[in-house]
């Protein structure tokens, strides 16, 4: 079999994936160790014996449903190639719009950014790796998610970034500019639970309770503690969450609180600012 053969497969995956020509160059590069450009200039290329028995066991497992990502252990995510594995969620491209508006928010030089929830660490990076004058801090509750997030860090070289094991704001100290989070954000009884990637990634990093609103008030609630006065609190959440968080965040007096949508047109992120009246009072005393 050669590259143009195995490209032949595609039509195999059709039933299974939404991109089934980009699924089988993605294997092909994985199984050869090479680049889009290699497959489409060495087209003639035959797969060794092994070679084609991998691809053979890649497209069995594909055609199964498990995740592209999974099965090559990479995502690129923002400019970034992340290790990934099912231990925690896939960096998904819609994610990097709350980069973007992170990015938007906090002027380039120094500031203190926490990611909790960090996963693959995928937030956390991208915007150390467009601010290196940041210190961020990303935080995860699963063990093995933190180990994946410091293996990212080193992966990508990023020494302003720290991976810190523990529940939301359990292992954190100090006060921030900016808190980011994609929290699990899926009601439990969601049906699209039951629908492609999600079902190989852990229910853990997806759901969460109050109609998947649990863990973005627990954060926000508490988040307060932990935001300088005029911090900035910047939220992923479901498509249909909107209007739900940005209640929330007005009945906890954040302010300033605006959404934006993702590449998909949905409304994707939230964010608000918090204004500490008590450090506000006691900055207006002492400047009189």
């Amino acid at each position: 079999m050669n590259i143009l053969e195995a490209q032949g497969c595609a039509a195999r995956l059709s039933a299974c994936s939404d991109s089934p020509a980009a699924d089988v160059e993605l294997l092909l590069c994985h199984i050869l160790e090479c680049d889009r450009t290699f497959l489409f200039t060495r087209r003639e290329h035959v797969l060794s014996e092994v070679q084609q028995w991998q691809f053979e066991q890649l497209l069995q497992r594909r055609l199964a449903g498990e995740p592209i990502a999974h099965l090559t252990g990479v995502r690129g995510f923002w400019s970034l190639d992340l290790e990934v594995n099912a231990t925690t969620l896939i960096p998904r491209p819609d994610t990097e719009c709350l980069v973007e508006k992170a990015l938007e928010l906090i002027p380039p030089s120094a500031a203190r950014v926490l990611d909790l929830g960090t996963g693959t660490g995928a937030i956390a990076l991208a915007l150390a790796s467009e601010c290196p004058a940041w210190s961020l801090l990303a935080v995860d509750r699963v063990a093995d998610a933190v180990a994946l997030a410091e293996r990212n860090r080193q992966r990508t070289g990023l020494a302003n970034v720290r991976v810190l094991q523990g529940s939301w704001f359990e292992p954190v100290d100090g006060v921030f500019d900016l808190i980011v989070s994609n929290p699990p954000y899926i009601d439990p009884q969601d049906p699209h639970l039951d629908q492609g990637d999600v079902r190989f990634e852990p229910l853990s990093a997806l759901v969460a309770e109050e109609h998947g609103l649990a863990d973005i008030r627990y954060i926000a609630t508490h988040a307060r503690a932990f935001l300088v006065t005029g911090g900035i609190l910047l939220f992923e959440h479901g498509y249909d969450q909107a209007e739900a968080v940005r209640q929330l965040l007005a009945e906890l007096r954040y302010s300033d609180i605006e959404s934006a949508q993702d590449y998909g047109g949905n409304d994707r992120i939230t964010w608000a600012s918090w204004h500490n009246p008590v450090a506000e009072q006691e900055t207006k005393q002492n400047a009189e």
